[in-house]
């Protein structure tokens, strides 16, 4: 089952069927993470065939990492068609949080 893990904490946990890879990087439902541990970014990012990006700063339990986290809420057209699947609002975490499958 894939988990999103920082400082031993869980922040984000689903069976495989829920999750999406997608270039190199587990895409998490949200219902699946602990938002209390999120918060958004002011950081822009437009992905040129997902759309535009949302980031998160995440609690490693103490400080907030800036832009560890990100997710497409609003997807292009074409987007779940690539995919095979609607990844809209799905959460991917990346550097200090250990993603493992």
């Amino acid at each position: 089952m894939p988990k999103a893990v920082i400082n031993g904490v869980v922040i984000a946990e689903a069976p495989e069927s829920e999750v999406f890879h997608i270039e190199g990087n587990v895409y998490f439902p949200p219902s699946s993470v602990k938002t209390e541990l999120l918060k958004e970014s002011p950081t822009p990012y437009t992905c040129p065939w997902k759309g535009a990006c949302q980031y998160y700063s995440v609690d490693d339990g103490g400080t907030w990492l800036q832009d560890r986290a990100f997710a497409y809420p609003d997807l292009y057209d074409g987007a779940v068609e690539r995919v095979g699947g609607d990844f809209a609002g799905y959460i991917v975490f990346w550097k200090e949080v250990q993603v493992t499958d």
